[in-house]
């Protein structure tokens, strides 16, 4: 069955580099590329009909300039206005659609994570049936080195399925974020040192025998590379991130408040790189 992918335009100069991605991953993967704008529904109808013609007319002359930027043959696309509440609308097509993926331009606010929760960015995340990509990064930037946070959670379990089925030849590194009791009063011991090792390589052995399950329900297995680093996750993440920026993102996202919540938000404020967000099921 043919991929659907929808993209939601809303014609910002910022959101170009995310319609260019998905025009590009359309071709790619030889999917369907519905893009569509959220208009405000409380417009006269009259202003409201003349605004539909006038997005349209952009939003087919923005794929053009995208296309010959690019050298991209046109992918089978669908280009339609839609009103209503923006996340609710592209929440709603994306289950009327059975769409794949969502595609969605980056925060706009960098460096304010506490403006994020309310964004229709942070709202389609946290509702969306399917993963959800936020992109800042230009499209001919290649997603060969892509970076998984796991923590053996169905959320990093589904999400590590979901980017080894949808780039199955990228470079992959699991990142695991360990933070065991006692180091800070007894790092120095040195018996508390040997079961600190002890429990590190437990984890390690943890790691590898979920990923190897994993790839044994898996035709093609890309490179793959396992990292331990201690620490509070979002810290290690953020770090990681900064010295050693991916490609790509692939996070888990539980769809509820709290610490998963709080990272989310710390990263789609702070874009190092582009981010895929899937959620556990």
């Amino acid at each position: 069955m043919t991929q659907t992918l929808l993209f939601a335009c809303d014609l910002s100069a910022e959101n170009r580099a995310a319609y260019a991605r998905a025009v590009r991953l359309a071709v790619e993967h030889g999917a369907r590329l519905d893009v569509i704008h959220v208009l405000d529904p409380y417009l006269p109808h009259r202003v409201l009909h003349d605004l539909e013609e006038a997005v349209v007319a952009d939003m087919k002359a923005i794929l053009t300039d995208i296309r010959e930027d690019y050298a991209l043959p046109e992918p089978k696309m669908l280009i339609q206005t839609v009103a209503g509440s923006a996340y609710a609308e592209i929440i709603r097509e994306a289950h009327e659609r059975e769409v794949d993926m969502i595609i969605l331009g980056a925060h706009r606010k960098r460096g304010q994570p506490d403006l994020v929760a309310g964004t229709t960015l942070a709202r389609v995340l946290r509702s969306a049936p399917c993963p959800v990509l936020s992109v800042s990064h230009l499209a001919s930037q290649e997603w060969q080195d892509i970076l998984v946070p796991v923590d053996f959670s169905l959320t990093s379990r589904h999400t590590l399925r979901e980017t080894l089925k949808r780039f199955p030849d990228a470079r992959l590194t699991l990142l695991h974020a360990w933070d065991i009791p006692g180091e800070r009063e007894l790092g120095s011991d040195s018996d508390y040192a040997r079961w600190r090792d002890r429990e590190v390589a437990r984890l390690r052995t943890q790691l590898e025998r979920e990923t190897e399950q994993l790839m044994s329900e898996l035709d093609d297995v890309p490179e793959l590379e396992l990292v331990l680093e201690q620490g509070d996750p979002l810290e290690v993440l953020m770090t990681r991130l900064r010295r050693q920026p991916p490609d790509l993102l692939a996070l888990g996202s539980r769809g509820q408040l709290g610490r998963q919540s709080q990272i989310t938000e710390q990263l789609l404020a702070e874009p190092h790189c582009d981010i895929m967000l899937c959620r556990a099921w």
